[in-house]
């Protein structure tokens, strides 16, 4: 298996457990490790496809990435702060 088909396999993989947890009733659609697991898995599908230089998924991958990025970006910034001992 060449090197940018096992980045896109983990890619694929950490967007579906997302995928199933989420369905699962395990992890929100608006959780950090949600985000965080589309984001990274966006980022690694996109950055296969851009090895292999299919652009279809590069415009697919990187939107999604985008999107869970703005998304974690968001829910990062509303989170309380800890307070202090």
């Amino acid at each position: 298996m060449d090197f940018p088909t096992i980045v896109g396999f983990v890619g694929v993989i950490l967007m579906l457990i997302a995928f199933l947890l989420n369905l699962a009733g395990r992890m929100a659609a608006n959780d950090v490790p949600y985000l965080l697991l589309n984001c990274v898995g966006a980022c690694l599908a996109g950055w296969s496809s851009w090895m292999i230089h299919f652009m279809p998924f590069v415009l697919l991958e990187g939107t999604w990435a985008l999107v869970a990025g703005l998304g974690l970006v968001r829910r990062l910034g509303r989170q309380e702060p800890r307070p202090t001992p």
